[in-house]
């Protein structure tokens, strides 16, 4: 039995890693709920066909309920409540994104309030760009760089390619302190002047570089580190 069991167990962990080599975004539909079922491999992709040959797209599983989903054959209530937060949390990953990438920034205490929830808690820097329209309207926030911030971490012409690219008209840098203390450095200050001298080359402003720390923040342009 314990056998059995085992190599169960290794079929899972082979089919997962290999899943992993290939890249999450590669797999299909098929694979993508096979993973979720938490069902040994071939079991797995045998109860994730049958959902897709019921369901005719991933929405009409959302919209299903439980009972639907366990008149499924191998579909048990505790596999059908896995499907369903998954693509519950789908949902609200987009809606998410939806609201914080359509929202337009009007001050630093707009976009400190809107960030302060992601850095939260973290123990290491994160360096963050948020990329904006004409209109100071988000297009995309995008994490350039975790760690200790340096001149081989974080580098204008990677973040201004990532803006041109998105067709951004400004960007403001954003990240944190876990000390707490939002004082800047002279290394965060002389991060900025490099952005700054950077983005009037390229015609794409940098409008701010905002350090938050424990419930504080501090804007470079409002401490005349930035110009214009």
């Amino acid at each position: 039995m314990v056998v059995v069991m085992q190599g169960r167990d290794d079929k899972a962990s082979g089919f997962l890693r290999h899943s992993l080599l290939r890249g999450i975004e590669t797999l299909s539909d098929i694979e993508l709920l096979a993973i979720v079922t938490g069902l040994d491999s071939q079991r797995a992709q045998d109860v994730a066909a049958r959902l897709v040959f019921r369901f005719d797209n991933l929405s009409d599983i959302f919209e299903s309920d439980i009972d639907e989903l366990v008149a499924i054959k191998g579909v048990g209530k505790m596999t059908a409540l896995r499907i369903k937060s998954a693509l519950e949390l789908g949902r609200r990953s987009v809606i998410e994104e939806r609201e914080r990438t359509t929202r337009r920034i009007s001050s630093p205490e707009d976009l400190a309030r809107l960030m302060f929830p992601e850095f939260k808690g973290l123990d290491r820097e994160y360096f963050k760009a948020v990329l904006l329209n004409t209109k100071n309207t988000i297009l995309r926030i995008v994490t350039v760089a975790i760690g200790s911030l340096n001149a081989a971490l974080v580098h204008p012409r990677e973040t201004f390619k990532l803006a041109v690219t998105s067709s951004a008209a400004g960007i403001i840098l954003v990240h944190n302190h876990p000390t707490g203390d939002p004082e800047p450095s002279r290394e965060d200050e002389e991060l900025t002047f490099r952005f700054s001298r950077a983005g009037r080359l390229l015609g794409i402003e940098l409008m701010d570089h905002i350090i938050l720390g424990d419930g504080r923040f501090v804007s470079m342009r409002e401490r005349g580190l930035i110009k214009g």
